[in-house]
């Protein structure tokens, strides 16, 4: 199965765009958020256009129209990453609200406390550390980690003796978006359920990339976010087993996620409204079942095998630029297109700076990742990331681009 990058790039406005440099785009930084296709602008314009109304409320037809549409898409979302029933997806403002929505709520109902241990790894986007250090910090609880190899895997030796009788939940990354590394969710899940622990998976960079279904993972919540699944900004997914969600308390207290109210008390309705508090993201929520339509059309196999070959071909190009170090694995085993590297002793804003003068947009920093800089020693790094709609093209000029960069600095 596969598509016409050629064809899909054209559904996509921002990549024909020419930047006042008079350079053309080379959009290398989909990680950080990926570009939207015509379709998914349209579908939040035409909310506003037509059905713009609150959802959940208003029995006029505008409130109707919006409700029906805002439902479809949980729906839309429910059945992409194969959930078993639509109720277990929980609409937020993005992955990171979703982590802290589930730790918050586990200290909450006394799920976590004194003695018990939360397990990450040293891999985690920051917005996978402090919710779980606040947690801990709240409770009382430890929080332990896994490790990391030179060649950016998780060290996976202690496991046994890391995840053990005391953990509570073990939280980690599917695909690093610093390493790209592709983590091995099989094994971990397997221990984490023989000692009764549960497991959440930061499924932000694996979601738009690759075929991903809940049910066959065994895990127990994942996040993800619409701005990297060529969906708005603003959106962002919690999905949960049923039974576990309606276990839980709520994160944020407001209209339509009560079921009575008194000056005495109150009692909250069932999930996913019990977490949804206020007005949501009605428009970006509609707009995100467009972008998962989209995703779906394309094919996620098809995706995935189109940046598998994309990751082999920018792994070799960067391999023969002298001075450049590829900071995670340097194959495509069990590694997605996102590809970290320093050059040399030049600082990677320097590096970024002068490839944005050529019109090639990567990202660099510690790419809220900063633990793994310290692991491997370095203050910062270049990332180059990849998606549907990037060609060999892009990787050339990103080559081409690195060497005019020495040159620069001489």
């Amino acid at each position: 199965m596969s598509y016409d990058v050629d064809v899909v790039r054209k559904d996509f406005p921002i990549l024909s765009r020419i930047l006042p440099n008079g350079k053309p785009l080379v959009y290398l930084d989909s990680s950080n958020t990926s570009q939207k296709p015509q379709q998914v602008i349209d579908a939040e314009r035409e909310f506003y256009e037509q059905h713009n109304a609150n959802v959940a409320r208003a029995i006029h037809t505008l409130g109707a129209e919006a409700t029906e549409a805002y439902e479809a898409s949980r729906a839309t979302v429910a059945q992409f990453l194969g959930a078993a029933d639509e109720r277990e997806i929980v609409f937020a403002k993005n992955s990171t609200e979703a982590i802290n929505l589930v730790a918050r709520v586990l200290g909450d109902a006394g799920r976590v406390g004194p003695g018990d241990e939360v397990l990450i790894t040293e891999m985690e986007h920051h917005s996978n550390i402090v919710p779980w250090q606040l947690l801990c910090e709240r409770t009382g609880a430890t929080l332990r980690w896994i490790g990391l190899t030179d060649d950016g895997r998780l060290d996976l030796d202690d496991l046994d003796t890391l995840l053990n009788e005391r953990t509570a939940i073990v939280s980690f990354v599917h695909m690093s978006n610093i390493l790209g590394t592709i983590n091995p969710v099989e094994t971990i899940v397997r221990r984490a359920k023989q000692v009764g622990a549960l497991v959440m998976l930061d499924a932000s960079q694996s979601v738009p990339h690759l075929p991903v279904d809940v049910q066959a993972l065994g895990i127990d919540l994942l996040a993800c976010t619409g701005h990297k699944m060529v969906g708005p900004t603003g959106i962002g997914v919690l999905w949960g087993r049923y039974d576990l969600l309606e276990s839980l308390p709520p994160f944020l207290g407001g209209g339509e996620m009560i079921e009575e109210v008194a000056m005495t008390g109150s009692t909250y309705a069932l999930p996913p409204a019990r977490f949804e508090a206020g007005t949501p993201p009605i428009a970006q929520a509609v707009a995100l079942g467009t972008a998962v339509d989209y995703l779906t059309g394309l094919g996620m196999d098809a995706i995935a095998d189109h940046e598998h070959r994309l990751t082999a071909y920018l792994l070799e190009g960067l391999s023969t630029v002298d001075g450049l170090t590829i900071i995670g694995p340097a194959t495509t085993v069990d590694r997605g297109g996102i590809v970290s590297f320093t050059l040399g002793r030049l600082h990677p804003h320097d590096v970024g700076q002068v490839l944005d003068e050529q019109g090639i947009a990567v990202r660099v920093g510690h790419h809220c990742a900063r633990p793994v800089c310290v692991r491997y020693g370095v203050p910062a790094t270049t990332r180059a990331s990849l998606h549907l709609y990037s060609t060999t093209a892009d990787i050339d000029a990103l080559v081409a681009g690195i060497e005019h960069v020495k040159r620069f600095f001489g």
